[in-house]
């Protein structure tokens, strides 16, 4: 079964979303982004959520984190919870 990691960062609007991701393509630690801006709790941890199976997160950001480019940030994703920005860190 397909395995990936990844971190991401989430908030409220698809406008701080674009932001953040510009400041992260402009040489910003995404780690760092993630600390002092997400709204979830692994946030805290640079946005880590460590390891997982296709199917245990919600569709939008499973979608997002199986099919997307590995080490690219991808976003704005919405779900439910808000917007995320996410970069898949592995994949096997």
């Amino acid at each position: 079964m397909a395995q990936a990691s990844a971190r991401h960062i989430l908030v409220d609007s698809e406008a701080k979303c674009n932001e953040l991701k510009a400041e992260i393509e402009g040489g910003r630690d995404f780690a760092e982004v993630a600390r002092e801006h997400s709204s979830c709790p692994s946030g805290k941890q640079g946005g880590e959520l460590g390891t997982f199976g296709p199917g245990q997160m919600v569709p939008e950001f499973d979608k997002a984190v199986f099919e997307g480019e590995v080490g690219k940030v991808q976003g704005p994703v919405k779900t439910q919870f808000g917007y995320h920005l996410l970069e898949v860190t592995e994949r096997s």
